[in-house]
């Protein structure tokens, strides 16, 4: 049965959304074309209609991936004015982003695999890198710091590093200390004044 443009433009959504997810859960070699596909409610035989290759994919569905990041900050940053910083250490720095790998942080979930992908997936991730890293500048650049690139940067490596390592970890009290440390050294990093030269 042929598939009108609609439909197909559909199921290339759905599957990008759905690879971002399982990429996210189980590595970009760790889950097969037909796995995929079928999370997705298609067979195999559909992806070659819609993708160039499977790296192809995992390049969609790593923008994809750090868009909806992307937006989850957005969402924070939106709901507490006030305090904006604070309000994406809130929800990133979590117990409940840290047990949610399908729909959490594609930097922490992907980021080594990322760095063993092609130029592609790269770009995908260097895209997002460089979004994420543009948000916490400007929320960093409103203390009134020149050197907010530089804190950013570090701002960012902090909060992937110590979200990582708490995944890795059995001992939840040893998992939270990673969390409730990044947050406390980011704090410090933001407050500290420029450095002379």
């Amino acid at each position: 049965m042929r598939v009108s443009r609609t439909q197909a433009a559909e199921n290339r959504e759905t599957v990008i959304n759905v690879a971002s997810r399982l990429f996210r859960e189980h590595g970009f070699d760790g889950i097969g074309l037909k796995d995929l596909m079928k999370g997705a409610g298609l067979t195999q035989g559909a992806f070659y209609k819609q993708f160039a290759s499977k790296e192809d994919l995992a390049a969609q569905a790593s923008r994809r991936a750090l868009e909806s990041a992307f937006t989850r900050w957005s969402a924070a940053i939106a709901a507490t004015p006030e305090d904006p910083l604070g309000a994406v250490l809130a929800f990133y720095l979590s117990v409940g982003h840290r047990e949610k790998k399908m729909d959490g942080c594609p930097l922490v979930a992907l980021a080594s695999d990322a760095a063993r992908q092609g130029s592609e997936v790269k770009a995908s991730f260097e895209a997002g890198i460089k979004a994420h890293l543009e948000v916490l500048g400007r929320l960093i650049a409103e203390t009134k710091d020149s050197e907010a690139k530089g804190k950013a940067m570090a701002v960012l490596s902090l909060m992937v590093g110590a979200m990582t390592l708490s995944r890795v970890v059995n001992d939840t009290d040893l998992a939270q200390a990673f969390l409730d440390a990044a947050a406390e050294q980011i704090r410090e990093v933001v407050a500290s004044p420029e450095r002379g030269r």
